[in-house]
């Protein structure tokens, strides 16, 4: 005989989204920039990569020609992100059907049970 285990589902788990909690659970990667920009591009590592360690999420900014700016940029977006994570959407209830609802389904009910009687019926040539 085999026996049910219930499975729980698995507690959701809020992020948080304070700048300084998120500076120490994050990974922080400098790289150079693609894009235009001439020769100078290919000497500064501008470009930010941002791991969020917990999460998984990354994200990356390379907008700005400054490191700092670039950095500001991609803790926003960041943020921005874990806060559409964190969102827990309201419990949906079911409404109750309307009367014209009600009606046009009844009807709708009436013309295939018509339909499917029709079927059925022999035509009796004499």
């Amino acid at each position: 005989m085999t026996t049910e285990i219930p499975i729980a589902p698995a507690p959701r788990v809020i992020f948080a989204t304070d700048r300084e909690t998120l500076e120490t659970q994050v990974r922080i990667d400098t790289y150079r920039a693609s894009g235009p920009g001439g020769q100078h591009v290919n000497k500064t590592n501008s470009a930010i990569r941002i791991t969020h360690e917990p999460s998984g999420l990354v994200v990356i900014a390379q907008d700005s020609s400054s490191q700092f700016r670039n950095k500001e940029t991609a803790f926003e977006r960041l943020i921005e992100k874990l806060i559409r994570l964190n969102h827990v959407p309201k419990k949906r209830f079911a409404t109750k059907p309307t009367r014209a609802s009600k009606e046009r389904r009844i009807e709708g009910k009436k013309t295939r049970a018509v339909v499917k009687s029709n079927r059925s019926k022999k035509v009796v040539d004499d």
